[in-house]
């Protein structure tokens, strides 16, 4: 069954790919049942994970009951075990919602909470993050994970990030990032997708980020936090939950 899950993730367009996958979400649960790894969202336990990538597939990584993948589940873990998320009242800014916290920040009685993105079904409001419609100072907290490498004018969408975002607040800006490298790499005379996807990790990203990344984010205003939250995990929890360790979470302040 796994094999042909596998084949099933290599042949079919992403985009339908996750309409079916949301449907056959039950069906996936309930036969990958087991004890051997957990998903920290929902609290269910599977005896595999199934693969997910671009290319090179990473095996084990994607949950079958919530469709999290590791830095879902970490930051999961992060919010409900360090910060004070799902207990204090925030207005929340959360662009391109993923469906494995939608509803379930949207249900968070203590969250005023609004979606946005330019595509995304999910979206409360339509609007270009380069561009947002929302006053100075309006949000306690801003989720944007895994947006920025898709912008090419990033500069200009931290800084409406920064804008929006309340003296004493706080946010989380996942990216896909290499630890290896020290310098961020883009090049746009780069077009061929097959190409792109080669070198980016997936044909719409504009960027590899590397460890400058957390400068660029201090040099548009943010004090930041570099993260190892896997470091206070013991290796047997890390690999329960299908972590990715040493993944870093950018945690930025106003």
């Amino acid at each position: 069954m796994k094999k042909l899950f596998k084949t099933i993730l290599n042949t079919i367009p992403r985009p339908i790919l996750i309409r079916l996958s949301y449907m056959a979400r039950p069906v996936l649960a309930f036969f990958l049942k087991g004890n051997t790894y957990t998903d920290p969202i929902d609290g269910k336990s599977f005896k595999t994970f199934l693969p997910y990538g671009y290319g090179n597939q990473r095996n084990n990584v994607l949950s079958p009951s919530t469709l999290s993948l590791e830095r879902h589940r970490l930051l999961w873990l992060y919010l409900k075990n360090e910060t004070n998320f799902f207990t204090k009242n925030f207005k929340v800014l959360h662009f391109a919602p993923e469906q494995a916290f939608y509803k379930r920040f949207r249900n968070l009685k203590n969250l005023d909470y609004t979606t946005t993105d330019l595509n995304s079904p999910l979206a409360d409001v339509k609007a270009d993050i380069c561009n947002l419609p929302f006053d100075d100072n309006s949000f306690d907290v801003i989720l944007c994970n895994h947006v920025l490498e898709h912008i090419p004018d990033d500069t200009k969408a931290m800084q409406e990030l920064y804008r929006v975002l309340k003296p004493g607040g706080w946010g989380i800006f996942q990216i896909p990032q290499d630890l290896t490298r020290n310098k961020t790499f883009e090049d746009n005379s780069i077009t061929d997708k097959k190409e792109r996807a080669k070198i980016f990790g997936q044909y719409d990203h504009v960027r590899v980020y590397g460890r400058d990344y957390f400068d660029r984010l201090r040099e548009n205003g943010f004090n930041v936090e570099e993260v190892d939250y896997t470091s206070k995990l013991t290796i047997e929890k890390i690999d329960r939950y299908c972590l990715a360790k040493g993944e870093i979470i950018p945690l930025v302040r106003k």
